[in-house]
């Protein structure tokens, strides 16, 4: 569906985006992720057609941004950070007046506009003006503004930013919803909906395409370490004398000690190293008793910081 290759975009001597390039398939929901001025509004902003790239391509579909503008714009529904609303305007007359700007047929605006209104869960806030509802709500009129001409395509910029929490869950389900028959790229600051809702992850920072997969694939591509947990019951000192001789133990740090199940040590490995079969052995070996060994897989968070950190 979308097809972004070397995309770049200076502002003066300042490179925002440098030579990005990624693919997004249909029916895909993409977390789009890096730390403020990383690039991902200028990004979104291309894709859209409200900036023109200084290099590079985006191709949506079989059509190309900078010879079809217009037909591209009819193929995405895009909600930026600052939702465009009128806030004297009453939600109805709003959707009304934007589906007009669509060119949506007169005939088809008002079943187009209760279609939205039941998808975005709006029923009840119809007779008010969008000055009077809640943030939440004013989100999901932001949503419907971007749904109401049907488009192939959602471009969310951070359509969380200043909801509470409840009002977040809510939006996010909405997205989800939407995103089964729509192909989407979100926005955000906020990890954990990206784990929650996206199916993918790409990470930008300084303008560059720094990472681009699944949670796991990105911990995997990620320099980080993997912590691994091992209990035995043994002597303190010389389990931990033992654990570190191991080639595949880059360190180990004591936890704690308990006179029943033994003392917990936590050992950083290289990622390229598993010592879970040299703690066995080596446990086994000495005679002690091996009662817990587990390990931690890097948090989205945790891949976001090492890799944004420099």
């Amino acid at each position: 569906m979308i097809t972004v290759k070397n995309l770049t975009k200076r502002f003066g001597e300042t490179v925002a985006v440098n030579k990005v390039s990624f693919k997004v398939s249909l029916g895909e929901i993409v977390g789009f992720l890096g730390p403020n001025g990383a690039g991902k509004t200028t990004t979104m902003k291309m894709i859209t057609c409200y900036l023109e790239p200084d290099q590079g391509q985006v191709q949506i579909g079989d059509l190309n941004i900078k010879e079809h503008s217009l037909e591209v714009r009819r193929k995405i529904g895009y909600l930026p950070e600052n939702t465009p609303l009128y806030m004297d305007m009453g939600v109805v007359d709003y959707l009304l007046f934007i589906a007009e700007l669509r060119n949506i047929p007169k005939s088809k605006k008002m079943s187009r506009v209760r279609q939205i209104v039941e998808t975005c869960s709006l029923e009840r806030e119809i007779k008010k003006n969008i000055g009077e509802l809640s943030k939440g709500y004013r989100q999901r009129v932001g949503l419907a503004q971007a749904l109401i001409h049907d488009p192939e395509i959602l471009i969310l910029d951070e359509p969380t930013s200043g909801l509470d929490p409840n009002q977040i869950i809510e939006i996010r389900e909405l997205i989800k919803k939407i995103g089964q028959k729509k192909t989407i790229i979100l926005s955000t600051h906020i990890l954990p909906e990206v784990t929650a809702t996206c199916n993918r992850a790409i990470i930008i920072h300084n303008g560059k395409l720094v990472a681009d997969g699944t949670t796991e694939q990105l911990a995997e591509q990620s320099r980080g370490r993997t912590i691994y947990y091992v209990r035995i019951k043994g002597p303190k000192d010389t389990v931990q004398s033992r654990i570190q001789e191991l080639i595949s133990v880059e360190s180990v740090r004591f936890q704690e000690e308990s006179p029943q199940i033994g003392c917990r040590f936590e050992i950083l490995a290289p990622k390229d190293k598993n010592p879970c079969e040299d703690l066995f052995r080596m446990a086994v070996k000495n005679d002690w008793v091996l009662t817990e060994l587990s390990h931690e897989r890097a948090s989205l968070e945790d891949i976001f910081r090492d890799l944004t950190s420099s």
